[in-house]
């Protein structure tokens, strides 16, 4: 069965796949064409529900969720993993609803909780890795990062305001739903429970064996330094992106709810046994 599957080229995303990628696991009957790009390109791509499985966003799943159903495997979700917003130092950020603000995309989860934090800024869209620099330089106030750059930022000398996923925690008192991985809801069910345990299998032969996926995940990292890139894995792959369980649900089933989904469809493929 060919699928398209996917993914952005961050290291917890690569590291999760690259045994699927790499052949370095049996897929069995699968037979995968990877799409790998920025999560934001991915989550436009799944409002035309144009990828069977894909990486996403969980504000973007909020905006795509008739179409779409949750894999138990492959998502980043946790504490102390959420998005910043930072600034130049000596930025006065009092009123933030006067600045101007860089996000990663209309449709990330940071978008999201940004105004979970804040509503009403003035926002610009900024590729990810593009908002630190734009801040640094001036061409704009403050911006919201996210994946490697909250170990970065720092050291271009820019000050944190918030941490909008502990801003999450503290309110909501459950983890915090980054992005998921998604698969299309008109798919056979057994397909999609299939996917979810190839999934779980290519994380942990990561796990089992780092020094065969390490070339795979570092080859997209591009210029990205080795410890950055190890802390990186540690902090967004972990027990949730084995198998989301009963506490990662309520997370996600409260975040899509703060998003406006209602709907008695199930967020969450069966348990394929």
């Amino acid at each position: 069965m060919k699928l398209t599957l996917g993914f952005s080229p961050c290291p917890n995303d690569t590291f999760i796949f690259a045994a699927m990628a790499n052949g370095l696991i049996d897929c069995q009957d699968f037979e995968f064409e990877f799409v790998i790009k920025d999560v934001e390109e991915l989550n436009q791509q799944a409002l035309l529900e144009t990828l069977d499985v894909t990486k996403l966003s969980f504000h973007a799943y909020a905006h795509c969720y008739d179409s779409y159903i949750l894999l138990r495997s492959g998502s980043a979700l946790g504490r102390g993993c959420g998005p910043l917003l930072i600034c130049r130092p000596g930025f006065d950020h009092s009123s933030l609803t006067e600045a101007r603000i860089a996000i990663p995309g209309k449709l990330t989860t940071a978008n999201f909780l940004l105004d979970f934090y804040q509503n009403g800024c003035n926002k610009e869209v900024y590729p990810f890795d593009q908002i630190e620099t734009a801040i640094a330089e001036g061409g704009i106030d403050a911006g919201v990062i996210i994946h490697e750059n909250r170990f970065t930022y720092a050291s271009h000398g820019l000050d944190k305001i918030v941490d909008l996923g502990a801003h999450w925690e503290d309110q909501t008192e459950l983890p915090i739903p980054l992005g998921g991985i998604v698969g299309l809801r008109k798919l056979p069910m057994i397909v999609l429970q299939r996917m979810s345990g190839l999934i779980r299998e290519s994380l942990d032969f990561a796990y089992a064996n780092p020094a065969a996926v390490m070339p795979y995940v570092r080859a997209h990292a591009q210029e990205m330094d080795d410890s950055v890139m190890s802390r990186h894995i540690g902090l967004y792959v972990n027990e949730y992106s084995k198998e989301l369980d009963t506490v990662a649900t309520s997370a996600i089933t409260h975040f899509l709810a703060k998003c406006g989904v209602e709907s008695e469809l199930p967020v969450m493929v069966e348990k394929y046994l």
